[in-house]
């Protein structure tokens, strides 16, 4: 058994929740700055002017400008997506545009006849800025998006950095004394992840309703420093009751916030440039869970400081810390491209140039967009229609299934490997290497998922990855070698995760812009319904070694594997095989009537294609 000593372990704590945050931060700049190969031009601040008022005369007027405006010079969206095959492999061969040329893309704002039945609304709260006219070249472009990434990823990083700390510090917590300072059995812990997980669930769509009243930008921060306090509360926990009121108000406070940040960034970026910074995302998530495991190593030393357990510093540490980021947030947070101007902000972020570019490369690339305002509320009628979308139902069913195989290994890894014979502080620097290798595996389906343009047959490795170490670890002897045991987990939890594809597929197939609010809602509520399934898999009846458990689970990966997966590919063909004869089938003349009478939105549109 290794032995490893720490030198001022109250120091390290400390010292390791500040690389929680940097090292995954440093990490998300550096992967960021490789999709940008332009540096930043001098920033010019310019009052912004005219407001809403422009709005009204701007209809009329670009309208006639716009169909006497040469669009040769337009690029075509397949010049622009982004590639990291390309930019890792075939760097040498990327042919750069002149940095002059026009960047700006051909869409139906070009089109006379389309135009008008894609134009914003006039409550729009960047209409003043609209303008399909407006032309822009490479390098202001690529100036802008770097100046995004500063100003607006970088805050949405911090801050799901800080989701993912207090997400899983009772994982770290349990590899100590917590649940016998609490008189907890392996049963009680299971139906705390269940209340959690069930309070989540419920609070997707309510979070994102109030999200969309309100705002993303005063309810994400208010989110985070709400579940902050009670995450920290939980220093003072006495027993199975509070652990279960605490576990149900973070499902509570946390639920949503995921759909709702990615509702923010759409607003700032394009359809191409957001699955990218996604993906990312969920890269760092894993650089968290290596550096809270470091922090869980140096808290669980600090057993008996000021007569407290170390699990109970953990709590307290981290969720000071997610406190700080919260409120750090509602300064960070601009609701929108053209509002960045504040009492404490007076000059705002951007140039009215800026603006312009910022919500005309939106517009040009989801129209959608601009069908409602940042402050407007879902109807009832637009709710029910998006719970109604059934042809979004085989992404909520993959999402209730593909991760049931891989939860109960890695909610248990702690006490797993405690059970096998590692201690407490081994056993927290033991879950470091399946997280190392997780990042590879995701990042590398990530680029298969994009070099062969595939979502239903890619998202399924992560469970044929998966199989292959179940079958290994219910075929292991009651006693297996520990090392043995501990490699089998590894492997098994070093899956490529394929999350963020789909949640990139769900937002894609959801169209619109307010059925995406509701249709990612619902997609995360799915996920977490699969972990409620998930904490009822491996009971008490069945420790330790959880064969009958494994049992389910790799039953659970073949249904997947054999017949979901696969029978979702085939749904999404079919569909867009019936929409392609009906569509093809009509004349110039029919597409544009079906066009501006029709009163079908987002993927009830004939002329939508689902991605597969």
């Amino acid at each position: 058994m290794m032995r490893v000593e720490i030198v001022g372990g109250s120091a390290v704590p400390v010292l390791s929740t500040f690389i929680a945050i940097l090292l995954p931060l440093y990490s998300f700049l550096f992967l960021i700055e490789m999709t940008n190969s332009v540096s930043t031009t001098p920033e010019q601040q310019t009052p912004m002017t005219d407001g809403l008022r422009r709005s009204v005369s701007l209809l009329s007027s670009v309208e006639k400008r716009s169909s006497s405006l040469p669009t040769d010079d337009l690029v075509d969206e397949a010049e622009e997506q982004f590639s990291w095959t390309t930019a890792i492999f075939r760097r040498k061969q990327i042919v750069h545009p002149d940095p002059d040329a026009t960047a700006t893309k051909r869409s139906v704002f070009d089109d006379p006849d389309l135009a008008p039945h894609y134009w914003p609304k006039k409550d729009y709260e960047n209409i003043h800025r609209f303008d399909p006219t407006a032309r822009w070249t490479y390098s202001e472009e690529k100036a802008l998006v770097r100046k995004l990434d500063w100003k607006i990823m970088i805050t949405a990083a911090i801050g799901f950095a800080a989701l993912n700390l207090d997400r899983s510090n009772i994982n770290q917590a349990n590899s100590g004394s917590f649940l016998q300072d609490l008189e907890l059995t392996t049963d009680d812990f299971n139906l705390g992840n269940t209340v959690f997980k069930l309070a989540f669930l419920c609070a997707e769509l309510p979070s994102q309703l109030v999200s969309k009243r309100i705002g993303p930008d005063r309810w994400i921060p208010t989110q985070m420093c709400l579940w902050s306090f009670v995450s920290l509360s939980q220093f003072w926990l006495t027993g199975r009751a509070s652990f279960l009121v605490c576990r149900a108000l973070l499902g509570v406070l946390q639920g949503g916030y995921i759909p709702d940040l990615i509702l923010y960034l759409s607003y700032f970026y394009t359809k191409t440039e957001l699955p990218v910074r996604l993906a990312l995302f969920w890269m760092t998530m894993n650089l968290c869970a290596i550096t809270a495991s470091f922090i869980a190593y140096g808290t669980l030393h600090m057993d008996g400081v000021a007569g407290a357990a170390g699990w109970r510093w953990l709590f307290m540490i981290e969720g000071t810390l997610t406190l700080l980021i919260g409120i750090l947030s509602f300064f960070r947070m601009p609701a929108s491209p053209t509002q960045t101007k504040t009492w404490f902000r007076p000059n705002g972020w951007f140039t009215e140039r800026e603006e312009i570019i910022m919500v005309n490369r939106v517009l040009r690339d989801d129209p959608t967009k601009g069908d409602m305002h940042n402050r407007e509320g879902l109807t009832l009628r637009r709710l029910w229609t998006a719970m109604c979308d059934y042809d979004l139902w085989p992404i909520y069913i993959l999402g209730l299934m593909f991760g049931i195989p891989n939860t109960p290994p890695s909610t248990y890894l702690t006490l797993l490997l405690r059970d096998i014979g590692f201690n407490t502080f081994n056993t927290n620097l033991l879950t470091i290497p399946s997280q190392a290798f997780g990042i590879i595996t995701m990042f590398v389906i990530t680029l298969v998922s994009e070099f062969v343009n595939e979502r239903s047959i890619v998202s399924m490795m992560e469970d044929l990855w998966t199989l292959p170490f179940l079958v290994a670890l219910y075929a292991l002897p009651s006693s297996p070698n520990p090392w043995v045991f501990f490699a089998v987990v590894t492997g098994l939890l070093s899956y490529p995760y394929t999350h963020p594809i789909q949640v990139g597929w769900c937002s894609r197939n959801a169209g619109a812009v307010a059925s995406r609010t509701v249709n990612a809602s619902l997609y995360n509520m799915f996920v977490q319904a699969s972990g409620i399934i998930s904490a009822q898999i491996y009971v008490a009846s069945d420790a330790p070694r959880y064969r009958h458990g494994n049992e389910i689970l790799i039953i659970i990966c073949c249904i997947n594997i054999c017949f979901l997966y696969p029978g979702t590919k085939a749904y999404y063909i079919w569909r867009n095989r019936q929409r392609a004869k009906i569509w093809d089938a009509m004349t110039t003349e029919e597409r544009a009537h079906y066009l501006s009478t029709t009163k079908d939105v987002g993927n009830r549109r004939l002329d939508f294609r689902f991605a597969h």
